[in-house]
């Protein structure tokens, strides 16, 4: 599920950004880049009788100048958004009260998205580290910012492995997709 487009996104990590506030979707309805350019919009699924009962929504990438829109992904409960620089889009979906995932959107390309979850993570981690993925069942994957060629994350939770919890810093290198993390100390 984790795609990354190389080329036209390594153009874009010439210099380093920080990431706005983030803000709470659907609470926010909408949030505008840095420049401007582009709107974040959410907005709701029509359903039909039958459906799962629940709202989901999706969130919109749009561009303020053509009016051009692009989905960038479903949702159902929370999604916390935040730019990162003029060109980085950071989103983190709460899958459930027990898990989330981050996703990175480039407003520049739309093919460049990279998605880490826990299943991707795994794959990532040293075999060592893998267990303590594996053996809790509350993980959170937060995405913060992006800097240089990596993707900042904190990746916390807890279960039977870790009954008083876990907490890592990572960076996750957009360019060569290897994640490195470290322990922080409560």
């Amino acid at each position: 599920m984790r795609r990354v487009c190389l080329s036209a996104l390594s153009l874009l990590l010439a210099c380093s950004s920080f990431a706005s506030p983030l803000v709470a979707f659907p609470k926010a309805g909408q949030l505008v880049s840095p420049d401007g350019r582009f709107v974040v919009r959410t907005a709701e699924h029509d359903r039909t009788a039958g459906d799962f009962v629940g709202s989901f929504r999706s969130l919109w990438l749009v561009e303020v100048a053509t009016g051009r829109a692009r989905k960038l992904c479903d949702y159902w409960g929370t999604t916390m958004a935040g730019w990162s620089g003029e060109d980085f889009l950071i989103v983190t979906q709460y899958m459930s009260k027990k898990t989330s995932r981050t996703f990175l959107f480039s407003a520049a390309n739309p093919d460049a998205v990279v998605v880490l979850d826990t299943p991707t993570l795994i794959q990532l981690l040293p075999p060592d580290s893998r267990d303590m993925l594996r053996g809790n069942d509350h993980v959170f994957i937060e995405g913060s910012r992006v800097q240089g060629d990596a993707l900042y994350l904190r990746v916390w939770g807890y279960g039977a492995r870790d009954v008083n919890g876990f907490r890592w810093s990572c960076s996750y290198s957009i360019h060569d997709g290897n994640l490195s993390c470290r322990e922080e100390f409560h």
